[in-house]
């Protein structure tokens, strides 16, 4: 007989986890999960070669190129997929439900969603959790498993004893579980966005910059200063500001301006979209207002 989950939530292992996927998030879950799985982990893919792959990268697990597998044996499932695919997957993962007495806890991983997408499980008397890592996965499952103790992990449960689950499994990861309400996950997946998807074209941006500028090493050259930057903005917040800016010197963004209009203008746009934020910010945070800083970033081509 298969137990269902709310029978063992006081343990720390479960009998069998599922994984619907095969990709790097999936690898590493199964990675990072294998050791609180009583049986071998199962994952579940469309792609034979990806699931190969996974077999080869993490031993210890088995794989099945059917979701009723999971079902049937799994009493902890995890939806590792894109996130256009999350849909599909929950409505043969509720078909198959009514062909079985079984209530495993479900989870997904997107960060985008709740668990509202998980209504039909929960419908079928599944506990369902959203549960996202807040860190970007690389296909190196040893590497993540070692990031993921310590990550904050975004859950959002759709009942008390389901946010208790998602707590669960972010322990047996080693991560800190971080509740977010269903109508602010979009909200939450924005931020985060921002800060690391914006962070990268930033860099790529200001690369180019450089390059055009006569740097051979663009890259080289950044690092020391950006990631003191990063350093001290994630210390010290908005009071790790330095720069022409804040010093409102004018002349030198409309030298700025200038010349990025003449040699990248496709980064005047940006540049000019973050100067204005940053300005924004610092008269929120109580200086006068600088009419002529916003002046300069309007000269020389700034705006079409």
């Amino acid at each position: 007989m298969i137990c269902r989950i709310v029978d063992i939530m006081n343990i720390d292992i479960f009998r069998r986890i599922g994984i619907v996927g095969s990709g790097r998030v999936a690898r590493a879950l199964a990675l990072g999960l294998k050791p609180s799985s009583h049986e071998p982990p199962l994952l579940s893919g469309r792609s034979p070669e990806q699931l190969a792959e996974a077999e080869r990268q993490v031993d210890g697990i088995e794989t099945t190129p059917t979701l009723g597998a999971l079902v049937q044996t799994c009493d902890a499932i995890a939806i590792a997929v894109a996130d256009d695919a999350l849909s599909g997957i929950v409505a043969t993962l509720a078909a198959e439900a009514s062909k079985t007495p079984s209530a495993p806890f479900v989870f997904h991983v997107s960060g985008r969603s709740g668990a509202a997408l998980l209504a039909p499980l929960r419908d079928a008397g599944w506990l369902t959790a959203a549960i996202h890592p807040a860190m970007t996965f690389t296909g190196n499952p040893p590497g993540e498993v070692a990031r993921m103790a310590g990550a904050r992990f975004a859950i959002t449960g759709s009942s008390v004893d389901a946010a208790v689950q998602a707590k669960r499994v972010v322990g047996l990861l080693g991560g800190v579980a971080v509740e977010i309400p269903e109508e602010r996950r979009a909200l939450y997946h924005a931020a985060l966005c921002h800060a690391s998807n914006h962070l990268v074209t930033l860099i790529a941006d200001a690369a180019q910059a450089l390059e055009r500028a006569g740097v051979a090493a663009p890259r080289a050259l950044l690092a020391p200063l950006v990631q003191a930057a990063l350093d001290n903005s994630l210390d010290r917040g908005f009071g790790a500001l330095s720069g022409p800016l804040l010093r409102g010197d004018v002349q030198t963004i409309r030298d700025h301006v200038a010349a990025l209009a003449a040699h990248d203008p496709d980064l005047v746009a940006a540049y000019r979209a973050m100067a204005v934020a940053t300005i924004g910010r610092l008269e929120r945070s109580g200086a006068p207002p600088d009419a002529a800083l916003r002046r300069a970033l309007d000269s020389g081509g700034a705006v079409p």
